[in-house]
């Protein structure tokens, strides 16, 4: 970790995070634009295609190089890499095709007539995204060549790969008119996640077999994951007890780090079920588009459930000003003090970042 002053010290206090221990401040992701940027920043080739955009491991490393020699990382901030099939590769390994666009991926629909019709969901190792995947995580990782981690993709779970796999209306349909075959999809999904998450796992883990995750800035001292089921938003509480939280709970069992995404209002009404899993450790909370961040006073209803049940806060704060942002997270911490609050700030100029560094450390 080249870039990161005390990488061991950084370690200790997201493992506090993790569990909720005493913390002397929030654990904090503070970066700041160098004045001056490091010698050795190279010259880029723009990508010709959206394909290209997305999985050129050795352009992806030198962005990373050049955002290293530009920033400086302080607080629990640390430079990764994120190496994705889109959000939800599980479902090309499993039979979709990847559509490229220049700021997401989608997934053709594989589940054509029926599941009965589609089989049982079985592990390809012969599958051409999954060893192509592989092969680009392994390059990304001998480039970086420890200056930097290389993250778990985002292979998402559950229902939401099976929406990929469908198409979100039909199986809207099938979870009313087949629940106990979707129920066995399901249970196959679990089993498979980890086939995938492991293969991953085995060639990113430090030495001491921790992990970090795409997107979120988490690391965690083993196998670390963000969790979610974006599909909950079309789902009553009901159905979300019945087929999202058993597996979910399944989940978290076998990770040693899980933080779940909850994202937007219309996710909100699962939070009690979620809470109720006692083997998920923390909650990420996305306000979506048209709403305030996450500093906002209209969230501490969600916040002052996830307290209760004992469980850690990640919450990103970028509306307004860095000040603004600052004021927020004061807030914040005199609501809910210091132990298990993650605050997620945009990048700033290094005199703020001193200044939030300071406030941080002496008056939170």
């Amino acid at each position: 970790m080249k870039y990161v002053a005390d990488w061991e010290e950084t370690k200790q206090r997201f493992i506090a995070w993790w569990k909720g221990e005493p913390m002397d401040r929030p654990l904090l992701r503070v970066v700041a634009d160098r004045k001056q940027s490091l010698e050795g920043l190279e010259k880029i080739k723009k990508p010709k295609t959206p394909e290209e955009f997305h999985l050129d491991a050795e352009r992806l490393v030198k962005e990373m190089r050049n955002y290293c020699r530009t920033h400086t990382f302080l607080a629990e901030a640390f430079p990764s890499i994120d190496i994705n099939i889109g959000p939800g590769s599980l479902a090309v390994y499993l039979g979709s095709e990847p559509i490229f666009a220049w700021d997401t991926v989608w997934y053709k629909p594989c589940v054509k007539n029926s599941w009965k019709d589609f089989g049982s969901l079985k592990c390809d190792p012969d599958n051409y995204w999954w060893k192509r995947h592989m092969e680009l995580i392994r390059q990304a990782q001998k480039i970086a060549q420890g200056d930097f981690l290389v993250n778990i993709p985002d292979l998402i779970e559950n229902v939401d790969i099976l929406s990929a796999m469908r198409g979100p209306q039909s199986f809207c349909f099938d979870l009313i008119d087949e629940p106990e075959l979707m129920k066995q999809y399901i249970k196959q999904i679990d089993d498979l996640y980890f086939y995938y998450y492991d293969a991953m796992y085995d060639i990113i883990k430090g030495e001491d077999g921790s992990s970090s995750f795409t997107a979120f800035n988490i690391w965690g001292p083993g196998k670390t994951a963000k969790i979610q089921c974006d599909f909950s938003a079309l789902m009553s509480p009901g159905q979300f007890r019945e087929f999202v939280q058993p597996s979910l709970r399944k989940q978290c069992k076998k990770l040693d780090c899980s933080l779940y995404h909850l994202d937007g209002p219309d996710a909100i009404k699962h939070l009690d079920a979620l809470m109720e899993i006692d083997e998920l450790d923390a909650l990420q909370w996305t306000a979506g588009a048209g709403q305030p961040d996450g500093g906002s006073e209209k969230w501490y209803p969600i916040y002052d459930k996830v307290r209760d049940a004992g469980k850690s806060l990640w919450i990103p704060l970028y509306d307004g000003t860095a000040q603004d942002c600052m004021d927020n997270a004061e807030k914040l911490v005199k609501r809910y003090g210091c132990d298990g609050m993650y605050l997620i700030f945009p990048d700033m100029e290094e005199e703020e970042a001193q200044t939030l560094l300071l406030k941080a450390e002496r008056g939170w």
